[in-house]
């Protein structure tokens, strides 16, 4: 099938990264055309709209036109405007596909979303993260991706010796615990616990994960779920520290087939446990060297960009 994707922006480049792998499978094609950047990330693009030349408009108008699926990512619908073009000109014989990814909009109201699908009769409802099951029941959770054989997502070789070096990339501080982090790390400091933190913020996508690589554990957020800093820290086999509670430690145990006692996350929902498990960390470096070669062979083996690319395959073969 031919799939084209539509985002206002793409959602942590996962949009981007959903489409390069879909197509490495090989089972369908997928496109994916823009509207906006934000922050500073410099994501991959296939078709900016901004971008358009004649012939690429003349290209999206022929996706709209043929493809088989109209997947929206987040708050896009069939009335967003690319260009001269509008996806609700182009839905007869299409299935449509609604992605959420946990925007604010979404969090604060899902209700209104429900709803619109419900009068819509779209039944064809994705989301991000497990804890959005809970705003929205009826959909089914696809979990997000990184490709995890690419160089800068794979382990580097580091000195397992000096300071802890902790990375931490939040997009917005307010939701990645940022507060927090800083407080703990100055309070441990001052206990005598060195801790080098390295804060990542507005810097291209690249240059962020570079940063990472050369860390040895990364603080995710303490929000009881994991965002796509966790993945790409599993990734690169770093001890990964985040504050999954338990609905979602179940459900990525019944998605990778291993228990949740036994996920590699390094957990801590609260700054005293925060507290307790940098200290642990940076009183042994080889211990967590060891959790990050177990975080690396979890994504290898349970959470690998051709398996959930698969799924989302699966997703679509089966569209109503």
């Amino acid at each position: 099938m031919n799939i084209l994707m539509i985002a206002v922006n793409d959602p942590a480049g996962m949009g981007i990264a959903f489409c390069r792998a879909v197509n490495r499978l090989g089972r369908h094609t997928c496109r994916i055309v823009t509207l906006e950047t934000r922050y500073t990330h410099a994501w991959g693009k296939d078709l900016h709209v901004p971008d358009l030349d004649a012939p690429g408009l003349a290209e999206l108008e022929r996706l709209l036109r043929t493809s088989d699926v109209l997947h929206f990512h987040m708050t896009a619908d069939e009335h967003l405007r690319l260009g001269p073009f509008v996806p609700a000109d182009y839905l007869p014989g299409k299935a449509v596909v609604h992605h959420e990814h946990g925007h604010h909009d979404f969090r604060s109201d899902p209700e209104r979303f429900r709803a619109k699908y419900r009068a819509l009769n779209r039944r064809n409802l994705l989301v991000s993260t497990p804890d959005l099951l809970r705003l929205m029941p009826e959909a089914r959770w696809q979990p997000n991706l990184v490709p995890e054989q690419e160089p800068l997502l794979r382990p580097a070789e580091r000195l397992w010796s000096g300071p802890l070096v902790l990375a931490h990339s939040p997009t917005r501080k307010d939701l990645k615990n940022t507060d927090e982090l800083l407080s703990v790390v100055q309070g441990l400091g001052r206990a005598g616990v060195e801790i080098c933190l390295e804060l990542i913020d507005n810097v291209p996508h690249a240059e962020c994960l570079a940063r990472k690589r050369t860390s040895h554990a990364l603080f995710d957020h303490m929000q009881g779920y994991y965002g796509v800093s966790s993945l790409e820290g599993l990734s690169q086999g770093l001890a990964v520290i985040a504050g999954l509670d338990e609905w979602n430690r179940a459900q990525v145990a019944e998605f990778t087939g291993v228990p949740a006692n036994e996920l590699p996350w390094v957990l801590a929902r609260t700054p005293d446990e925060l507290a307790a498990r940098l200290r642990e960390l940076a009183g042994d470096l080889g211990r967590c060297r060891e959790i990050g070669l177990g975080s690396r062979r979890f994504l290898e083996q349970h959470w690998s960009e051709a398996r959930v690319a698969g799924q989302l395959s699966d997703f679509w073969d089966a569209l109503a």
